[in-house]
């Protein structure tokens, strides 16, 4: 195998070499990015034009799904350009940036679903000391927070990442992500970056104890609720967070948790699909299923748009 002391592209893997296939790729994913990116711009349209719903739960709340929006972007537009334009190819800088804001949104998301944890903590545990703990601006301080540290974690992993040297630009994967990289290296430095993924799974699985440890206080608080009513109100304030929690977690272990493999496979393609998609598709309906608050806002916003139209019309 030669080294490429250099690489100006990178070839992605392709769903498949059948032009009807790759048709077909291209508009699954476009109902997919479609169906995604208006779940969660409704979500952020509906808190953002209903005063009822400025409060630090759907502040966060609103910063998730637009880190779920970069999250998608990241990834399924230029898949889908490629189907259509039946390429592999994504540039040196594409992939570049295809890593960094990967991994800063992925990063954003744990980090504020982190801080929702605790947000929901302080309003069960601590219901009177809420509004002293979780004012406007320790909400802005922690999202500031979670964005810089994100942001540096992006600029750590990418640099470290494309500091090696790749002995082939071939990329076991339908776009760029670390591990598959790591494995076109030709030289040493990619240990470096494989000790900070370590350390960033550790970061992580501290996050997840985290989330378990404060819901499982939050649990043994609302079990002390004396009102059947006050129980159920309590958690159903918790139950979306909880379950969008459990959809990262389960579909990252369903992507990560297996013997790696050199070789390629269908199946390989439906775990990344999985952890890739599945998550920003899910949560904007996740939020709004089991949330009034949020149905009522929606509801608002979607019969505000159509007297909008309705009176443009008259005119």
């Amino acid at each position: 195998m030669s080294n490429f002391t250099s690489v100006s592209t990178f070839l992605l893997l392709e769903f498949s070499e059948v032009r009807e296939l790759q048709i077909l790729h291209f508009f699954v994913f476009l109902a997919l990015y479609f169906t995604a990116m208006v779940g969660n711009l409704l979500i952020i349209a509906a808190v953002a034009l209903d005063h009822h719903l400025h409060t630090p739960m759907y502040f966060f709340l609103t910063n998730l799904a637009m880190m779920d929006i970069g999250t998608i972007s990241v990834i399924i537009p230029k898949s889908m350009t490629n189907s259509i334009m039946n390429s592999t190819t994504i540039s040196y800088s594409g992939c570049v940036a295809q890593v960094f804001f990967y991994v800063f949104f992925g990063a954003s998301d744990l980090s504020l679903l982190t801080i929702m944890a605790h947000d929901r903590y302080v309003a069960i545990c601590n219901p009177l000391q809420y509004e002293t703990i979780m004012h406007r601006g320790a909400c802005l301080q922690m999202a500031a927070i979670g964005w810089v540290i994100s942001l540096l974690y992006g600029i750590v992993h990418t640099s470290s990442t494309f500091a090696n040297t790749f002995c082939s630009n071939a990329v076991n994967q339908f776009f760029c992500e670390i591990p598959k990289l790591l494995k076109l290296s030709c030289s040493d430095f990619y240990l470096v970056e494989v000790g900070l993924l370590l350390l960033a799974c550790n970061i992580a699985l501290g996050c997840f104890i985290f989330i378990i440890v404060t819901y499982m206080q939050i649990f043994f608080a609302v079990l002390r609720i004396p009102s059947v009513h006050g129980q159920k109100r309590a958690l159903s304030t918790c139950l979306p967070h909880l379950t969008v929690v459990s959809v990262l977690m389960f579909t990252g272990v369903f992507a990560y948790a297996r013997p790696p493999t050199d070789a390629s496979s269908d199946l390989d393609m439906v775990f990344s699909v999985t952890y890739t998609i599945i998550p920003p598709l899910l949560n904007p309906f996740i939020y709004s299923m089991r949330n009034k608050e949020i149905k009522t806002a929606l509801w608002k916003f979607l019969e505000c748009g159509h007297s909008s139209q309705t009176l443009f019309k008259i005119l």
